[in-house]
């Protein structure tokens, strides 16, 4: 059994800074862990993807240069650094847990938090 907590969501102004925190338990050692997003009316998508070493990480091309992924194993966290944010950040971001690194596809993971909104105005 595998949980994931998201935290960290709010709303902040067009070009600010947010910080997601995904806090897990249970049997998640070498986990890949991946964050996606999904805003009202359209499907989930991926937002970026790290490897449970951490060396490897991956991003969708719509938030590279301004997103940035890391996990801390030792306190079974993973994050997503958002800056220079914009309007279509808007949306409700989700963890999610597999075991297989560099899956983008939302069906590929098996566990998934509840998601945290996050609310950038213009």
């Amino acid at each position: 059994q595998v949980q994931l907590v998201e935290s960290g969501g709010g709303l902040v102004q067009a070009g600010g800074s947010l910080r997601l925190s995904c806090a897990s338990s249970g049997r998640t050692s070498r986990y890949a862990l991946g964050w996606f997003r999904q805003a009202p009316g359209t499907e989930r998508e991926f937002v970026a993807a790290i490897s449970w070493t951490g060396d490897n990480v991956a991003y969708a091309d719509s938030v590279k240069g301004r997103f940035t992924i890391s996990r801390d194993n030792a306190e079974n966290t993973v994050y997503l650094q958002m800056n220079s944010l914009k309007p279509e950040d808007t949306a409700v971001y989700y963890c999610a847990a597999t075991k297989h690194y560099g899956l983008e596809s939302p069906t590929s993971y098996d566990y998934w938090g509840q998601g945290t909104q996050v609310t950038v105005s213009s």
